[in-house]
């Protein structure tokens, strides 16, 4: 819904203004580019994946730590059992409730945290993709430049997704030079 939402506007643009506005141009110039391409293959997103594995395997070992832990505690108290007093039974196993909860938040907080960082790290590449391709687009002469996303068929002539990708590696190994 949301899509064909985001959908609409591009459609109405197409079908109702740019025949108009194609009638008036001398020369219409269209790139398509596929922008999930460029944030997977581009020197930035590639960066941005990998420190983003890098936190996700330090929440990920805290997560295994914290479940070993109340694996053992577990055992512990099964062993006991037959031993402890109703009182101590009962004290080891709100400690373990108290315990499994923590847990159970700590793993709703890390994956919140690896979702929001996500986002943001998509975002900034996005945002910087989109200042690349209005460059792009106007050294190069475009009328239009559409993300790949919406369009069911294009030729791949029109497809510049490779040229933004290494104007976006060129202006940020440029910019880490300055």
């Amino acid at each position: 819904m949301r899509k064909t939402l985001t959908l609409m506007p591009v459609l109405f643009f197409i079908i109702f203004i740019m025949p108009a506005y194609l009638v008036a141009a001398d020369s219409v110039k269209i790139g398509v580019i596929d922008l999930q391409k460029v944030v997977d293959e581009s020197e930035a997103g590639k960066k941005a994946s990998a420190d983003l594995n890098i936190l996700a395997k330090s929440k990920q070992s805290l997560i295994e730590e914290k479940g070993k832990t109340i694996e053992r505690l577990k055992s512990d108290l099964e062993k006991q059992l037959s031993v402890l007093s109703e009182e101590t039974k009962k004290s080891k196993n709100e400690e373990l409730e108290k315990m499994f909860r923590e847990y159970q938040r700590l793993l709703q907080d890390s994956d919140a945290e690896l979702r929001k960082k996500d986002a943001e790290l998509k975002k900034m590449i996005l945002r910087e993709i989109f200042e690349i391709a209005e460059k792009f687009g106007v050294e190069g002469g475009y009328t239009l430049i559409v993300d790949k996303g919406f369009i069911l068929y294009s030729n791949k002539v029109i497809d510049i997704t490779d040229s933004v990708i290494k104007k976006y590696n060129e202006s940020k190994a440029t910019s880490k030079k300055q």
